[in-house]
This record gives C-alpha cells, structure tokens and sequence, in this order.
C-alpha cells in the first residue's frame, strides 16, 4: 500500500552546478523538495520507487545502484540511484553499472535523495511513457503500490513549459489554468482530478509530469492519503510543484 508521496519538479537547473550564477533562483524549490523527501523517510516504507518521465524508448525500471550523467548539461557530474550522496565524477560509467543510464528526471530524483543521504528503504526507478494513456499509468501505480506492505514514491514531473513567451513552448494561455488544477490536485492528493487532466492538452503545453503524476493517482486509490502543496511557482516559465501526500 501506498504511504507517502513527494511530487517534486524535474528541471536539470535544480542541481545547483549545472545552474551555476542562476542556482539561488531556485533556492525555494530545493528547499521544499529536501522537506517533501524527509516526510518520505519519516514514512518508513518498505520500498521507495522514483518515478519520473521519459521518452518512450527509456521507459522501464531502473535498478539501486543505477547511475545517471549530467554531462549533456556541461558538468561533469554523475549521480547512483539509491547509494547515499551524490557521485562525483569518479563514478562508474552506467555501462559499466547497469545496461541503462537514468534518464534525466530519474537522474535529478537520485540526486535530490543522494543530497538527502536516503538510506532509509531499497529505492528503484521507473521512467513512465511521457505520452502513456491515463489508465496505463493508474494500473502501474496499483503495480507499485501492491508490491510492498509499505510503499513510498518521489514522483518527478513539472507542469506547463508555456507560462510566459520566454518559456520552452512559448506563451500558451491556457497554461496557467492548466497548472492551477494541476496544484489544485496535487495539494489535495485528489487522485481522481490528476487522473482528469486533458492528455492532449498536457502534451501541447509540454507538461512533462501529466503521466507521473498519473501513476501517483493509481498508486493512491484507496490509501486514504492527505496532501499538501509545499511549493508552487513558474520561474523560467515552467510550472513547478512540490507537494507531500501522508
């Protein structure tokens, strides 16, 4: 069953190397998503997934130990899912380690929990289908949440990246309203709302956490969760949450 969530946004910029001069920008963010992960370990799951969004050719699971590279962001920094601090650049390449390198989102969740020291449950990561079905992402939450007598995940995925015209997809007005139901659901670990959330419309307003955050609703039916909304903003445009379901 499931007995605690974190939602946290996925944006590289939040390692603070990567965004160099802008990292205090999201000095907020950071500090939300380190108080969503501790809620996570005070939780004391038997098991804690990673879920986060990807390309359709990296979906799959992702096992402890995994490692994942932020050299496509121009610093040389890699990062092990589930072994304590983050690795420096020293580490195994991930060929070496598992056959897969952690897509980004799951490479930005290890590093949340590696700043965090998680050593608190096993840890594995599953990178969803950015363009998979609702129903598909509820039935691998009810697989998650039935795999262990206590289960936890940290849920990776950002909201719209079409808040203003210098954002990713540009100026999309029905971003905003987007993401305020977004927040809406996700603050009040209303399962049922995230499962409502248009998948055309998440598509074309680049909202990279629809299917993620759809897996949480699957994985939360009937655990009888209570959420709140630690962090909300849309800086660079991008619509950012971090929420907390116990």
């Amino acid at each position: 069953m499931l007995v605690a969530a974190a939602v946290c946004p996925c944006p590289p910029l939040l390692v603070p190397e990567i965004a160099t001069g802008a990292a205090p920008e999201l000095d907020a963010a950071r500090a939300a998503c380190a108080d969503a992960v501790g809620l996570l370990a005070a939780a004391r799951p038997d098991r804690l997934y990673v879920v986060g969004p990807t390309p359709g050719g990296a979906r799959g699971t992702y096992p402890a130990g995994a490692v994942g590279s932020f050299a496509g962001f121009g610093v040389d920094l890699s990062v092990r899912l589930g072994e304590g601090a983050a690795a420096d650049h020293d580490a195994r390449p991930a060929e070496e380690a598992h056959d897969r390198a952690l897509p980004t989102s799951l490479a930005v969740g290890a590093w949340l929990l590696g700043r965090a020291g998680w050593a608190d449950a096993p840890i594995e990561g599953l990178g969803v289908d950015e363009t998979a079905a609702p129903d598909v992402c509820a039935g691998l939450g009810r697989g998650l949440a039935a795999s262990a007598e206590r289960v936890a995940l940290l849920v990776m995925g950002d909201g719209s990246a079409c808040r203003t015209v210098k954002a990713p997809g540009y100026l999309d007005e029905r971003a905003e309203g987007f993401d305020a139901a977004a927040a809406r659901a996700l603050g009040a670990a209303d399962g049922a709302a995230l499962l409502a959330l248009d998948t055309e419309l998440a598509d074309e307003l680049k909202a990279a956490g629809r299917a993620p955050w759809q897996v949480l609703a699957g994985a939360a039916e009937g655990a009888g969760l209570d959420g709140r909304l630690l962090f909300e903003d849309a800086p660079y445009g991008v619509g950012y949450f971090v929420a907390a379901w116990s």
